[in-house]
């Protein structure tokens, strides 16, 4: 296996791989940092190019866009409070309340270190475990999949920071959007109302650009203009320079923290069907919980950064097990890179890796090899992006906004993805002001499809109920559900007694 895979490398190495790499992962970096852009439409649109080219050249391509492109979504999500990608939402949590206390060149570098070590482990973890993890997946049947992403949504209870009942609205208002429009089995036409806008149901890239760009661009409307403070910071020119060192330290200090961010991303990665997204949101939802100061998330805490980018890059490594292993794409990305391999006349697979070991370890190989170029090209990026938070919000607003029509409406060339983005747009401000966490309602989103997708394949396969609690891994992820919920409430009402207790006044006898 080793060298197998030193030979690998040392292909990548040769000139012309390297130069669709390197290539490859500037586009993904760049694309990532556009808000609307996105991954998928950042490989859709160099998927092209490599139609001339031989298959490891446009793979590695592809390999480079997909790892860039998980990173360059921090950019934007420190800098200006907005994600580049689905996959740095949790990112902005704490990454952008980071940068506004004077702190962007840590925040943006915290994320970038922990995108690189999350994504090395998340690969030798992978190259040395595909057998394992792959006899794992194919135990999963609709039962265990409609379990899994119910413990997902569990978790939302513990993304909730003033209410849980609020966050468990919010991600109820994210599972309803699902069910409007055709029916993801029948394709039978549902809660239409006769309009032909809303049979086409609601699409996830408009409902994320428009929930949290939207509410963050009228939220920074507010304050333009308003008290002194908020001014002064639009005159003083923060800088990205930090020491490197200090900052792998920091991330290195909290082990157990990368080591299961790091597992949370690949096994998210491996199950189709999920994405970066999840894996972001879960991940920052377990470091909440197992941290000592829960308080702290939200306020720019480091561990939020580390926990949300280890994941999102461990996830890749996990997303390219399942296609290489399975021929099952997990997620959008992959989907285009296997239909790129089927163009190319390979059959991903089971077999792939025994009848193509050159092929399956140069995509290895790409992988490993793209982590240390993102960061040379980020680093020599770094004054563009500085530029990001110096220029005047009048100008910065509007060319936001453009960019995130933009790739609404790129999304499938019609104009209905910009009125959704409108629509949840002007309901992700109305839920901040209400103190609603945006969070939860996205997960809902994600996950809504798949829960009721694996639900109906279940019942259809046997309609005896209890197989959810009587096979061993549904059985099991359905009671870590109820446990997350139990769990997340005996923590809000722990939070609320500190609350109170610290605000009674201290009384003398």
């Amino acid at each position: 296996m080793l060298e197998l895979l030193g030979a690998g490398i040392l292909n990548v190495l040769q000139a012309k791989y390297l130069l669709s790499l390197v290539i490859g992962t500037l586009a993904g970096v760049v694309g990532g940092a556009l808000p609307g852009v996105t991954i998928t439409m950042t490989i859709i649109l160099i998927l092209p190019f490599t139609f001339g080219l031989d298959p490891l050249q446009g793979l590695a391509a592809m390999t480079g866009v997909y790892v860039g492109g998980s990173a360059g979504g921090l950019i934007t999500a420190c800098l200006i409070g907005i994600p580049g990608t689905p996959s740095a939402i949790a990112t902005t949590f704490d990454g952008f309340p980071m940068a506004q206390k004077w702190q962007p060149g840590r925040a943006l570098w915290l994320g970038v270190w922990a995108s690189v070590c999350g994504g090395l482990l998340g690969g030798v973890f992978l190259i040395a475990a595909t057998g394992p993890l792959a006899a794992f997946a194919l135990q999963f049947g609709p039962w265990e999949f409609f379990s899994l992403f119910l413990f997902a949504l569990a978790m939302v209870a513990g993304l909730t920071e003033a209410s849980l009942l609020k966050g468990l609205i919010s991600g109820a208002i994210g599972l309803m959007a699902t069910i409007i429009g055709a029916d993801p089995i029948m394709g039978v036409p549902r809660l239409t109302l006769g309009s032909e806008f809303l049979q086409g149901g609601f699409q996830f890239l408009p409902i994320l650009i428009g929930v949290f760009a939207f509410a963050q661009i009228m939220t920074d409307i507010e304050k333009m203009g308003g008290p002194g403070p908020a001014r002064e910071v639009a005159r003083v020119a923060p800088s990205l320079s930090v020491s490197h060192l200090k900052v792998i330290a920091e991330i290195l200090g909290r082990p157990f923290l990368l080591l299961w961010s790091t597992v949370i991303g690949i096994l998210i990665g491996v199950l189709p069907a999920i994405g970066g997204s999840a894996a972001n949101i879960m991940a920052y939802d377990q470091a909440k919980k197992l941290s000592r100061h829960p308080e702290r998330f939200g306020t720019g805490t480091p561990e939020g950064i580390i926990a949300s980018e280890a994941s999102n890059n461990a996830n890749v490594g996990g997303s390219l097990v399942t296609i290489m292993a399975f021929g099952i794409p997990g997620d959008a990305v992959t989907a285009v890179m296997l239909g790129a391999m089927i163009i190319h006349g390979i059959q991903p697979g089971p077999l792939f890796v025994s009848q193509e070991p050159r092929l399956a370890y140069g995509i290895f190989a790409a992988y490993l090899l793209a982590h240390p170029i993102m960061v040379l090209l980020v680093g020599a990026g770094a004054r563009l992006f500085l530029r990001i938070v110096t220029v005047p919000k009048p100008v910065l607003i509007p060319v936001v906004l453009v960019f995130c029509v933009i790739g609404a409406y790129a999304l499938n060339n019609i104009i209905e993805n910009v009125y959704v983005l409108l629509l949840f747009g002007v309901l992700g401000y109305a839920m901040v002001k209400l103190g609603f966490p945006l969070a939860p309602l996205i997960l809902g989103v994600v996950l809504g499809d798949q829960i009721e997708v694996n639900l109906v394949r279940a019942i259809m396969t046997d309609a005896n109920p209890w197989l959810f609690l009587t096979r061993p891994i549904s059985g099991t992820l359905i009671g870590l559900s109820v446990a997350s919920v139990v769990f997340a409430v005996w923590q809000h009402h722990r939070a609320q007694a500190r609350l109170a207790e610290a605000a009674e006044p201290d009384v003398d006898f």
